[in-house]
């Protein structure tokens, strides 16, 4: 994974001891109480609200030295420190969305001073106000499809489609069992073509139901085997933006459609409710200083 820092408004290089780390954007009255939390990089002063109109900053002011361009780039290269960067970012992100509307963004998102994130704040105050009205009272859900190949490969193995050779036993001529192994091989990719397709029309089912009670949803690229396992392919990889008061109404639809299922191997995976990211555009926002 590669991440490029964000430095809307200038290289951190040219600033003294600090520079202003901004974790996400909320309205003016936001409730959350940050100087008394413990989240944020560890190296940083206390969590607070940077305020511009309606709307407020989470900041944090982090060592200049640490947080530059170059040196980001070099503490990003490793995998630990960047999942622990990207952990603290989430967790104050997280925190954040809680307790009212919060809009994330990106990991390193940095200003050379707190004027300069203000500036950033009031020329996109507007933008930034349209969102957060429309993930107001919604929260993102993550519903992911999979089939499972440990399944596939034991009903394979059970209807005698395992792909084995048959033993050559000297009473059956070779060609009857060079037939017979080839059909067990045809057997076995039909078996594996058919669990493809019942997966493929699983997720559009999920897709049709996540279209009726979501404000919103968000097809992405599905993980391969380094995230999912060499024994599970996820076929469907969705985020939908969902009102509080139907959470209960989506937990309970994919419950049913889980148990409408008639094939075996197939796995519909909910989880939630987490921060808008995918419903927010706060990269594109902070890219627009």
């Amino acid at each position: 994974m590669t991440v490029t820092p964000h430095h809307p408004l200038g290289s951190t290089d040219r600033i003294g001891s600090a520079t202003t780390y901004v974790f996400a954007v909320c309205r003016a009255d936001h409730p959350g109480d940050f100087a008394t939390t413990t989240y944020g990089h560890a190296s940083g002063g206390p969590l607070r609200l940077l305020t511009v109109g309606g709307v407020s900053a989470v900041v944090q002011d982090v060592p200049a030295a640490e947080f530059s361009e170059a040196a980001l780039r070099d503490r990003l290269a490793d995998a630990a420190e960047l999942e622990r960067c990207a952990r603290t970012h989430h967790d104050v992100v997280t925190a954040a969305a809680s307790v009212g509307p919060a809009v994330p963004l990106p990991l390193a998102t940095l200003y050379l001073d707190d004027e300069r994130a203000c500036t950033s704040l009031r020329e996109n105050q507007d933008r930034f106000r349209a969102v957060l009205e429309r993930i107001t009272g919604r929260a993102e859900w993550a519903v992911k499809v999979y089939m499972t190949h440990s399944d596939t490969l034991a009903r394979s193995a059970a209807s005698g489609h395992d792909g084995t050779p048959p033993p050559d036993t000297g009473t059956e001529p070779r060609q009857r069992s060079g037939r017979a192994y080839m059909n067990r091989l045809r057997g076995r990719q039909q078996l594996r073509e058919s669990h493809r397709e019942a997966a493929l029309a699983a997720a559009e089912r999920v897709d049709s139901t996540l279209r009726d009670l979501a404000v919103g949803t968000v097809q992405r690229r599905p993980h391969g085997p380094e995230v999912t396992g060499k024994d599970r392919t996820q076929v469907m990889n969705a985020a939908c933006l969902i009102a509080e008061e139907r959470t209960a109404e989506l937990t309970d639809t994919m419950r049913r459609l889980r148990a409408s299922l008639d094939v075996d191997g197939i796995e519909i995976d909910v989880s939630g409710p987490w921060a808008p990211y995918s419903f927010t555009d706060g990269e594109d926002l902070a890219q627009h200083p």
